[in-house]
């Protein structure tokens, strides 16, 4: 499943390294570029509302084997793109049909027992992180060597191949629930009505989410521009820095599991925090890059974790209809990231980056020392407890 989940999730941050080439090659300004990794996002935020939900009332693999084949018919049109209009376009339709993570992440917690969910949801989730991470280096230096559509059609013939694999290797599961499809999207509404926690972690993951897309869609432009002048190969170089958060997501998994998984993500939004400031003071050293890279995924990575085991303690007949609830959210504030760093870049550099990332960070620590610390904060911790 982690092997299954990483190949796909990639499909979303093939697009980062690539920008400035992108740019180059249609002619289009900065901020029409900056359009694909939001509109790749916002895609995928529609396509866990639409699509995810059906986790819970079709056999997941067969679901799984589906997206991939239509992920792959996508990515091709991605790759034949004539004009950057049609480009944006694919990008939505890409994130719409790249939902196959996030259906093998609930599929991983419903297989194992209710103590072992964080470290199962943990490994899942290393396959994930470990994706990203080959994305942004593999798309950098094939963009760099062979142009960007070539990427593109790498990843098509890749989730051909991981249909294939799917069909062997996953196992059957059975749904749970026998809801027809529009009672299926209308439960969504009276989840979010009846689950705080869910509501909570939602909002703590989209602003984690929002600072992590704020730096990947400035940070090709940032490379790129003087003094530093580097390449799409040095900007997709630096995505294997993020290996780290592969290694974090077991950890942290495990914590969760152990300790009260609220704090663990109150630390990864503080370490996320420390890494905006280790961009905006140390921003043309080649070490400051690279340990701001460490820090970002590595604060992310938690708090996605923390959250995740979290929403994963709560009734397993829903389990897909939470994820979708709370990767909705996530992937919105993804989009909005995407969205705020460009305009920060635009207007005032990276200066404007790294502040709007740290103003977005220090918002969500504040709400939650608010529900950890000070809102009656022995019931929130019992009511925590009692989730799990």
């Amino acid at each position: 499943m982690a092997m299954v989940g990483g190949a796909a999730v990639a499909n979303l941050y093939y697009n980062q390294p690539l920008l400035a080439i992108i740019a180059e090659s249609f002619h289009a300004p900065t901020q029409q570029v900056g359009l694909i990794p939001m509109m790749t996002q916002i895609g995928y935020a529609l396509g866990l509302l639409l699509f995810v939900p059906l986790g819970d009332i079709i056999e997941r693999r067969r679901l799984i084997v589906t997206m991939l084949i239509a992920t792959a018919l996508v990515l091709l049109t991605a790759a034949i793109s004539p004009n950057i209009s049609w480009l944006i376009v694919a990008s939505l339709l890409i994130g719409m049909t790249t939902i196959v993570p996030q259906l093998v992440v609930p599929f991983a917690a419903f297989l194992v027992e209710p103590g072992k969910r964080g470290k199962a949801v943990g490994t899942v989730m290393s396959g994930l992180f470990i994706g990203i991470v080959l994305a942004r280096m593999t798309s950098g230096f094939v963009g760099a060597n062979f142009g960007w559509r070539a990427i593109y059609f790498f990843a098509s013939g890749l989730m051909i191949l991981i249909a294939v694999v799917s069909i062997f290797v996953l196992p059957k599961a059975k749904p749970s629930v026998t809801l027809s499809y529009p009672k299926l999207i209308l439960s969504l509404g009276q989840i979010i009505r009846e689950q705080l926690l869910l509501r909570q972690v939602a909002l703590i993951g989209a602003m984690s989410f929002a600072a992590n897309s704020i730096f990947w869609s400035t940070m090709a432009f940032f490379l790129k521009a003087p003094p530093l002048n580097y390449s799409s190969k040095v900007a997709g170089m630096f995505g294997l820095v993020g290996i780290v958060g592969a290694i974090t997501a077991i950890i942290a998994g495990r914590m969760a599991d152990r300790k009260n998984p609220r704090l663990i993500s109150m630390l990864g939004v503080v370490i996320s925090s420390s890494s905006f400031l280790v961009f905006s003071l140390a921003r043309y050293e080649l070490w400051g890059l690279i340990l701001g890279v460490m820090l970002l995924d590595l604060g992310v990575q938690t708090t996605q974790i923390s959250n995740q085991a979290q929403i994963y303690s709560l009734p397993a007949k829903i389990h897909s209809r939470l994820n979708t609830v709370y990767m909705v959210s996530y992937f919105v504030g993804g989009a909005m990231g995407s969205y705020c760093g460009n305009y920060a870049w635009s207007n005032w550099q990276w200066n404007g980056v790294c502040g709007v990332a740290l103003f977005v960070l220090v918002s969500a620590l504040s709400i939650l020392y608010f529900t950890i610390f000070w809102k009656k904060p022995k019931q929130q911790l019992l009511s925590l407890r009692s989730t799990r």
